[in-house]
Order: structure tokens, then C-alpha cells, then sequence
């Protein structure tokens, strides 16, 4: 797996400098486009096309903070194969109120149940934010721990079921 990070010379974290990003990108974008390669033998032009596709790729990824995430804790091996990870037992029990307001909404679409679900999910989300917040600010990949991976897995985890339940409302 590439890691992205080092594409573009930033430091692996949840967080990166978004204008810094853009601006490793875009000399990236000139330095890689095919068009200033056509000169060049074919292998060459193969590597470039290669590392333009890279480019984009890395950028779309690393603009996105769920997929910068994501990423980070692939490169660290914190997650298993999509469809393999849980969410913790404990946050399914804090999500019942909000699957159940959602069946209420499967019978009848009510403005208030609506809302009420919505207001959920933003508390839900405000406390994930809250708890992993100081973490992600001052996040260090050198001195990063176990526990540290861990509570990153389980705020993507718990935010990505939290995303799916927004999508049904």
C-alpha cells in the first residue's frame, strides 16, 4: 500500500494542513501531467502516468478527514478488511434510541421523529469529536500507542455507522 503521506511529504496524521496539501498537490499535477513527458521513452511516460494517477488518488484521499483517517490507521495496520471490523458493544447500546426513532420513521415519516433523530446523531457525534479531539490535535506518528490506534479505529468505526444512520434518515 502506498502511503500517501509521504508522497506529498507531510507528516502522517489525522489532521494535515489542507493548503499545504493543495499546494504539494498542484506542483505534483505539473510535475506528472503527460503532456510535458511526451518526448520521453515509454517507460518513462509509463512512470509518469503512473505517479499522475498516484497524485490523484493521494490527494482525494487526503482532503477527505474520513479517508485520511482510514488510511492512517491501514498504514498502521489498526483496521481489518472492510466489512470485518466491529463497532464496540458499548456504542450499539448508545445508539438504540436512535434505531428505534428510525423504525418510527420506517411506519411514518414524522417531521418531529425526524428531527429527534438528527438531534441524536449530532449529540453522538459532538461526543466522539469531544473524546477523540485532543488526540487528533496533538497527534504524534513517532510516540503513537496502541491504545491511541485503537481509539482512532473505534471514533472511524463509530462515525462511519453514524453516517449510514444519518443517510436513512
Amino acid at each position: 500500500m502506498p502511503n500517501y503521506f509521504e508522497f506529498f511529504g507531510l507528516r502522517p496524521s489525522p489532521r494535515v494542513d489542507l493548503a499545504e496539501l493543495k499546494k504539494s498537490f498542484y506542483a505534483n499535477s505539473k510535475r506528472f501531467h503527460p503532456d510535458f513527458h511526451t518526448l520521453e521513452d515509454e517507460a518513462i511516460q509509463r512512470e509518469v502516468l503512473e505517479k499522475s494517477t498516484l497524485n490523484n488518488e493521494a490527494y482525494k484521499i487526503l482532503a477527505d478527514d474520513d479517508q485520511r483517517l482510514r488510511h492512517l490507521l491501514e498504514l498502521h495496520g489498526a483496521l481489518g478488511e472492510e466489512g470485518k471490523n466491529e463497532v464496540p458493544q458499548e456504542f450499539l447500546m448508545e445508539i438504540m434510541d436512535v434505531n428505534e426513532a428510525l423504525m418510527e420513521l420506517e411506519f411514518e415519516d414524522d417531521p418531529a421523529v425526524r428531527l429527534k433523530v438528527e438531534g441524536l446523531i449530532d449529540q453522538l457525534e459532538g461526543d466522539l469529536d469531544r473524546k477523540v479531539g485532543p488526540l487528533m490535535a496533538g497527534y504524534d506518528n513517532d510516540r503513537v500507542s496502541e491504545a491511541d490506534l485503537r481509539l482512532l479505529a473505534d471514533y472511524y468505526l463509530k462515525r462511519r455507522y453514524l453516517m449510514r444512520l444519518r443517510e436513512k434518515i
